[in-house]
């Protein structure tokens, strides 16, 4: 039975995976990690653990996350996103294992006025895209097969996140603000895990990593603002909060972000065969798994 490892295993999507798991294991085994179990700055115990595992795929789901931080953590936002994701993908070409990573829009400036195709041109403007965009080059040169999914705005009904904070903040206000400047898309990690497994599935039909090697780009489909999002929140869950559009220089943050990041799936879609659903469907389906929380 084939194996797979997924690392940041708590995360949102490492979550979404494991729930997803139980539809697999006639298949696959699969090895769940934190950080704690596999430390992404202690090179050795990496080593080790592959050692002892072997697997025959890695879905890197771990990752430095805080973005604004980042800005005062630029080393260790680099060794977990970037300098991390080279010993995992060395790794990976030791042991003959297919290595998925999952990366981010915020290696664009957000200059782009059209959405962006994964050779769209790459800048990152705060510590944390830099750090990411790093792993994505050192996942490159340490094994050729790398699948890399920049994916963006990613909510699920685990962990922190936007959704989530909305609507606490709505129950507990009765304004918010929120920036209408940033354009993108969000992607519901939920989505994204079954992309990822049907993505193995694939390549466990095809045989064939090399064919599958390259960077993707994966979100829901639409073209949104924040401050859209938020408004679609409060109006499925009923809320009377009242939500303000306002520009991102009226809300400073120490990490500068995008102000336009939608991506192209085009590619993942027809590489893969791969459904994109609308935002509004997807957040529906998470919204539906939150619902002890609704009023």
């Amino acid at each position: 039975m084939k194996k797979i490892l997924v690392t940041g295993a708590n995360g949102q999507v490492g979550s979404e995976l494991q729930e997803l798991s139980i539809l697999y294991q006639d298949r696959f085994e699969f090895v769940f990690t934190d950080r704690d179990s596999f430390p992404l700055d202690d090179e050795a115990k990496m080593v080790s653990f592959f050692a002892a595992h072997k697997p025959d795929y890695c879905i890197n789901c771990a990752a430095y996350t805080a973005v604004d931080k980042a800005e005062t953590e630029p080393e260790k936002s680099m060794q977990i996103n970037g300098i991390a994701v080279g010993v995992i993908a060395a790794l990976c070409n030791q042991y003959g294992t297919q290595l998925i990573h999952i990366s981010t829009d915020y290696v664009f400036d957000g200059s782009s006025a059209l959405p962006l195709g994964e050779d769209a041109p790459v800048n990152p403007i705060n510590q944390y895209g830099l750090s990411k965009l790093k792993g994505e080059e050192l996942a490159v040169k340490e094994a050729a097969s790398s699948i890399i999914i920049r994916t963006s705005w990613v909510y699920s009904s685990y962990g922190n996140n936007f959704v989530k904070t909305m609507m606490r903040l709505m129950y507990e206000r009765t304004e918010l603000k929120v920036v209408n400047d940033q354009i993108g898309a969000p992607t519901y990690a939920g989505d994204l895990a079954k992309a990822i497994l049907q993505i193995v599935d694939q390549i466990e039909a095809s045989g064939n990593t090399t064919i599958a090697s390259g960077i993707y780009h994966y979100c829901n489909e639409g073209k949104i603002s924040w401050y859209d999002f938020a408004l679609a929140i409060r109006d499925k869950i009923g809320s009377t909060c009242n939500v303000l559009p306002i520009p991102s220089s009226s809300y400073p943050t120490p990490a500068k972000r995008p102000a336009f990041s939608l991506m192209a799936t085009d590619k993942i879609q027809h590489a893969f065969n791969i459904a994109i659903y609308p935002w509004k469907e997807s957040l529906d389906t998470c919204l539906l798994k939150l619902q002890q929380y609704l009023a």
